[in-house]
């Protein structure tokens, strides 16, 4: 793995002189008092600013901030005129624009593309306070409020939308962001490496236009650079009729380290290999791949999929290659991904200054998303799982990236004695997966060359070390700080990982569960675990005979709270059906079910759109990929999850008739729904298509606990919004 230099080696700035802000100003008043007379960079941003590093804008601005710049934010500005982008004057250096922590489309609509009535990221909940497509819109009025200052986008809306890519919402295959915004640079994945180095070379003069070289960024460009070698992206994986590989993902055979293959099927190895042979390693800097053009792939579903599959194969920063993609006249050129952080550099940006609350200006507002995080540590971040429905390995990296042991105890202190209403009890020690902590390749070689889309699937690799020994070490430090109370463990389990090392198991389990524990086999039929690059349900029963015998010998009850997913592409009515009934043989009576939500850039979303499986080399011709699109059969999915909801029935009633499983319609334990229908429910009356309607129980976040116990492990509590920058 290349390495990079040290974020904090650079030379502080002259505005360094006016010390630590206590908090970033959001005023011109706050400005006045630290004795500004201007910002050299403000950041906007879709979410309140609350001042802690879950928080993007809060981590890039006190990042910043210890460069000795000065930072200013302006949190959800109304976007209907430039003049509230104008309220702290204009920057210095550049504006840094972002959505926030969540995409606002997925913020904003729910995966029934009907409006959600809250927004976790603002005051007291409340919806509309931040546009559709914010990047977009944001960017504009930047523009308009100063036209000559730089533009700097990014944060997950922008990192998932740098290329051409298919969007949900308009059911269409979009620009890349970075042309529709009028960007200069377009900053994808994290971004530590990649601000801090832009604000750096514009304070020594440099222009935003000669940019050009970071890692993790992406620039509009006519033309190809001087002495870069350019390869078509069908030369790397080429769309047609090839035989299906009995592992989509396997390894190069012994003595090919370069793992360009990446489960192509022998015929891609072979054509792979003598283009490499043809080339020098070190034309491999100089060699960007050629992606299929927006105005094709936005016509031509499998070129769509097929240039998704190539810039999954290129997101190992170690061996991934640039990528350009046309637009009209003009290229999107994206950068190989920045180097992952050291963890000498992780802890310093978690041991910033934060108040860790947020701005005063908000009053005594509640935070939904603050509230459910201020007392809960990141240790970790990056998935090396590979879920296509997910889009965090696409913007974090598959390689993880971890805090020291002595950071994280340190947090938990701070939090302890700085934290206003702490009882005792941190909520998580985790990150967007509980249990990767520490756990990498054996050999930092191989990883360098791995092509891999996930080192767990279609099981765990070889030269993965799955050690948690580290994490229950660290488990055991944090529950035995003075003050605290208990320790739990909040964020989602990968249970194939988990079963590896019994030890954690019992730990977890006897210490770190409030009553509840949830994980996700999100399926149990493995044609659809297939396509989300999932492990079988026999790894989940594993796990639960593991979960229920140590809950036992520590003398607690104690449940597993599994998370499934609806309409998922593969899924097919009969699958769905199967999954309705293992819950009801197995207890489970979900409050909420989620549906799947095609995201920018997941591999789930290409088959989603093209109903073809980017997951081996993509053909022409044969039979599409099952894809539930149709309003009715997404409801009818979701309905047969819920099956206890009377206001289901007859919908799913109706679906059992047409596929002959009628049998399934009775009074008995052995049926799946009965044959009556409760008064006031259903809709109208049965044999009207389309006239059931779905319900979905609205909750607040709350322990899971207070959820219904009627069965054991009844209840899904609502996921926690995510860490995303």
């Amino acid at each position: 793995m290349q390495s990079a230099p040290n974020i904090f080696s650079y030379r502080q700035y002259w505005a360094k002189r006016f010390g630590v802000a206590p908090v970033l100003p959001v005023s011109r008043e706050e400005m006045d008092a630290l004795g500004w007379d201007s910002c050299d960079v403000i950041l906007v941003t879709g979410d309140a600013y609350v001042d802690h590093p879950s928080f993007g804008m809060a981590l890039v601005g006190r990042l910043l901030e210890a460069q000795g710049f000065r930072v200013g934010i302006i949190a959800q500005p109304d976007w209907r005129s430039a003049e509230a982008f104008k309220v702290l004057g204009r920057p210095n250096l550049f504006f840094g624009v972002t959505a926030g922590n969540m995409d606002s489309m997925v913020n904003r609509y729910t995966a029934d593309r009907r409006i959600r009535s809250d927004d976790a990221y603002s005051p007291d909940a409340e919806g509309g306070r931040r546009p559709d497509r914010s990047v977009m819109v944001y960017s504009q009025r930047c523009r308009e409020a100063f036209k000559e200052v730089p533009l700097v986008v990014g944060g997950i809306e922008a990192s998932l939308r740098r290329i051409a890519h298919y969007d949900y919402w308009s059911d269409k295959v979009r620009r890349s962001i970075l042309p529709d915004s009028k960007a200069d640079l377009l900053v994808f994945g994290n971004g530590e490496r990649q601000v801090v180095e832009i604000a750096h070379r514009l304070a020594n003069g440099e222009s935003i236009k000669s940019l050009t070289d970071i890692r993790g960024t992406a620039y509009m460009t006519r033309g190809l650079p001087d002495e870069w070698v350019e390869i078509d992206s069908t030369q790397v994986d080429e769309p047609g009729v090839v035989d299906r590989p009995v592992d989509p993902y396997a390894m190069s055979p012994a003595g090919d380290t370069s793992c360009e293959a990446g489960g192509a099927g022998q015929a891609g190895k072979e054509q792979v290999i003598k283009l490499s042979l043809k080339r020098k390693p070190k034309d491999r800097a100089r060699s960007v791949i050629r992606l299929p053009a927006f105005e094709k792939v936005a016509k031509d579903k499998v070129l769509y999929a097929h240039a998704a599959r190539v810039l999954h194969l290129e997101t190992n920063p170690g061996n991934a290659r640039a990528l350009v993609q046309r637009h009209g006249d003009r290229d999107v050129w994206l950068n190989p991904p920045p180097i992952p952080l050291t963890s000498k550099e992780f802890d310093s940006v978690f041991e910033l200054p934060y108040t860790r609350q947020p701005h005063p200006a908000y009053g005594g507002a509640r935070m939904a998303a603050y509230e459910m995080i201020r007392f809960s540590v990141n240790i970790m971040r990056g998935c090396f799982g590979g879920c296509t429905f997910c889009s965090i390995t696409e913007h974090e990296g598959r390689i993880i990236q971890n805090r020291s042991e002595a950071s994280v105890l340190k947090e938990v202190e701070t939090i302890r004695d700085t934290v206003p209403g702490f009882t005792g009890v941190i909520s998580d020690l985790g990150g967007p997966t509980a249990n990767m902590y520490r756990l990498h390749c054996k050999s930092e070689k191989i990883e360098s060359a791995c092509r891999r889309l996930s080192c767990v699937y279609p099981g765990i690799c070889e030269n993965l070390i799955t050690d948690h020994g580290p994490l229950t070490r660290l488990y055991r430090k944090a529950r035995e700080l003075k003050g605290v109370k208990k320790v739990l463990i909040a964020s989602g389990l990968r249970y194939d990982l988990a079963v590896e090392s019994p030890e954690y198991v019992k730990e977890l389990t006897t210490h770190h569960v409030g009553g509840y524990l949830k994980i996700a086999p999100e399926h149990t039929e493995e044609g659809v675990l297939n396509k989300m690059m999932k492990p079988g349900i026999g790894t989940y029963e594993r796990f639960k005979v593991m979960f229920e015998k140590y809950s036992r010998e520590a003398g607690k009850e104690q449940y597993l709270i599994p998370y499934f997913i609806a309409a998922h592409p593969g899924a097919s009515d009969e699958d769905m059906l199967n999954l309705g009934l293992w819950l009801k043989r197995n207890g489970f009576r979900l409050d909420q079910v989620q549906t799947f939500l095609p995201s920018p850039m997941a591999l789930a979303t290409a088959m989603y759109h093209s109903e073809k499986n980017p997951l081996r080399k993509v053909k022409r011709g044969g039979e599409p990929l099952l894809t539930a699109k149709g309003a009715r059969q997404r409801r009818l999915h979701k309905a047969l999850l819920r099956y206890h909801d009377a206001e289901n029935w007859p919908l799913i009633r109706d679906a059992l008739k047409r596929m002959g499983r009628a049998d399934l319609i009775g009074n008995g334990k052995r049926h799946f729904v009965p044959s009556w229908q409760p008064a006031g429910t259903g809709g109208q009356p049965e044999g009207v298509r389309g006239s059931a309607k779905t319900v979905v129980k609205k909750r607040a976040a709350q322990p899971a606990a207070r959820h219904k116990k009627t069965r054991p492990g009844a209840g899904l509590h609502k996921r926690k919004p995510a860490r995303r920058r």
